[in-house]
């Protein structure tokens, strides 16, 4: 390939990443220097209570609706410090499910819509979404049954008082973000060049034809619903919506086929493009062991969501 080639295809692309993890990661650092990871946990203090979760939880969770860079930026840097463990992190990991799921929502529905329609848009959308609820409803009740309950009024016990001072705020947040960025960078940079040169030699769409060629255990759809699966599996998301579109449009599908072959597509297909996407951008924050049993555990308690919502679905409707 050519140097105008590379760098439209991978050198951007990666700029573009490392800045964006950049400043996520220096507005994490940032709050936490300032102390308003206080403020932000007060506004989840009320929901974290209920599932024993420290505050710097309901901090990310906050956050997360804003940005998940610095969610996770959060994440890890009261991991490095001790201040979570192993368990506690992955847990905080998958409670951001909601706020990451709003990030994304009206992009979502607005180009769902054109495709399938403001009916079959809206059932699909809203599943998607009562499934990330109910991740996050898991998670409270799980970790009500397995964490011990923090003491009353400690919620943002673990944040300090220290006097306001811009200057030694900025200073703080400006040492963790030099050290962190070495950190990011130097594993973020290899890992997307690796998956990038994946894709570009094929391996990435020889998985996706395999898993589209053997959809075996699919037989209760009808063969218009499978091609919608297969287009979702073996394209982009965009090719399983004008397929369901034009599946819609022609009267071969109903809505309610329509909504449960794009939730099987859905589900069968996300693992591997968000492994693709994330690992990357979760490994520049986290190590990459870390970063890979976030995506692993993220990914398995939004597929068994899915599972559940397409299940009531089929059997409701």
């Amino acid at each position: 390939m050519d140097i105008a080639h590379i760098w439209q295809a991978l050198g951007w692309p990666l700029l573009r990443l490392l800045g964006s993890l950049a400043l996520g990661l220096f507005v994490a650092n940032l709050i936490e220097a300032l102390n308003w990871t206080r403020f932000l946990a007060r506004l989840a203090a009320p929901i974290i209570r209920v599932g024993h979760l420290k505050d710097v939880i309901g901090a990310s969770f906050s956050m997360a609706f804003f940005s998940g860079v610095a969610a996770n930026s959060l994440l890890a840097e009261a991991y490095g410090q001790g201040k979570l463990t192993d368990r506690e992190l992955v847990l905080a990991n998958l409670f951001n499910s909601l706020p990451t799921y709003f990030l994304h929502l009206p992009q979502m529905f607005f180009i769902t819509v054109p495709f399938i329609g403001p009916r079959a848009a809206a059932t699909y959308v809203g599943l998607t979404l009562a499934a990330a609820v109910a991740r996050s409803a898991a998670i409270l009740v799980y970790g009500r049954l397995v964490l011990p309950p923090l003491p009353d009024g400690c919620v943002v016990c673990h944040l300090t008082d220290d006097a306001f001072s811009w200057k030694k705020a900025l200073a703080k947040a400006w040492k963790r973000f030099k050290r962190r960025l070495r950190s990011m960078v130097l594993f973020t940079v290899p890992v997307y060049v690796l998956f990038h040169y994946l894709a570009v030699w094929g391996a990435f769409e020889a998985m996706e034809r395999f898993l589209a060629a053997h959809l075996g255990f699919l037989s209760w759809m009808t063969p218009q619903a499978v091609s919608i699966v297969v287009f979702q599996i073996a394209a982009e998301t965009s090719a399983g919506l004008a397929a369901a579109g034009a599946m819609l449009g022609a009267g071969d599908l109903d809505h309610r086929q329509v909504v449960l072959a794009l939730l099987v597509g859905n589900i069968l297909s996300t693992p591997m493009r968000a492994f693709r996407h994330q690992f990357p951008y979760y490994a520049g924050i986290f190590k990459p062991k870390v970063a890979a049993r976030l995506i692993v555990h993220n990914q398995a308690l939004r597929a068994a969501s899915l599972v559940a919502v397409l299940i009531g679905y089929a059997v409701l409707s």
